[in-house]
């Protein structure tokens, strides 16, 4: 028997995760009411029905009752029973988009800006983030990406681990990312702009990834930072940080950040984390 409690953030992607459960091979239930939550695992776990995996959709709907959860996961804790909480979260900016293009109000804000009902929700919602098996970041998932990483954990049944990594390759000229937790600038390296052949591609390009890490200040630098990100990684799941945004600059964002960036995710995902590469400014030239 297996049961996850699927929560989170409102309009982080549960419904879309509850679905891809299902697809899975998940008995799915959503909004189930608290005081019911007890009896429906007792029916899962005792087999007196035909799925021996379900999936439950809890979240800021149960009201005031969310809370009695907390009670109910430390009976169950008390007991041994087996459950996993999976949490999908997003930062607040990406939340306020997702409601302002689908023209919905947030649960808790009420007459006030979203903003307000996004902070009321993770206050109440934070018991559960904190007793996560699992914290998925959405800010950047695509819904491919998603369905991968449920893949990983529910199906494939590897090791996860609850830090969702953004390699992000950006122009300086353009400025520097925002949201980015680290930013390394690597524009001291030999500049493919230079050469005729290679202005017009991108750091994806054949050509100019093999130009950029053909010069062995390219390979030492990818020695050490591959060194100091292996260091920092760990620590930042121990310290529970859900996302980490590592940003890559060059002058115009197309050949060299590129190149590292896409060297600096495959690095990391080699060793064992979830990472997503992305371009800022690729294509603005």
């Amino acid at each position: 028997m297996r049961l996850v409690i699927v929560t989170g953030m409102s309009g982080a992607g549960k419904t879309a995760a509850l679905k891809m459960l299902e697809d899975m091979g998940f008995y799915c239930v959503d909004n189930l009411p608290i005081q019911l939550v007890g009896k429906f695992a007792e029916l899962i776990s005792a087999g007196r029905g035909e799925h021996s995996r379900a999936a439950l959709g809890i979240d800021i709907r149960s009201g005031e009752s969310l809370e009695e959860l907390g009670a109910v996961l430390k009976e169950w804790d008390q007991k041994g029973f087996s459950y996993e909480i999976l949490f999908l979260d997003a930062s607040d900016e990406v939340l306020i988009k997702r409601y302002k293009e689908t023209r919905r109000s947030h649960p808790l804000a009420g007459l006030e800006r979203i903003d307000r009902g996004i902070e009321r929700e993770r206050r109440r919602v934070a018991f559960l983030k904190k007793k996560a098996d699992y914290i998925l970041d959405t800010s950047m998932l695509l819904t491919k990406e998603l369905r991968m990483e449920l893949e990983k954990i529910f199906v494939s049944n590897e090791d996860y681990r609850s830090l969702f990594v953004t390699v992000l390759s950006f122009g300086f000229k353009y400025g520097i990312p925002v949201d980015a937790d680290l930013v390394f600038d690597v524009r001291f390296l030999p500049n493919p702009y230079y050469i005729a052949e290679l202005r017009h591609q991108t750091g994806l390009d054949e050509g100019v990834y093999s130009f950029v890490f053909g010069y062995q200040q390219t390979k030492d630098f990818m020695a050490h930072l591959e060194s100091l990100i292996g260091f920092l990684l760990p620590q930042y799941v121990e310290e529970g940080k859900a996302a980490l945004v590592i940003g890559i600059g060059c002058t115009g964002g197309q050949h060299r950040s590129v190149a590292i960036t896409k060297a600096l995710a495959d690095f990391i995902k080699q060793k064992g984390y979830q990472a997503t590469e992305n371009h800022r400014d690729m294509t603005r030239a």
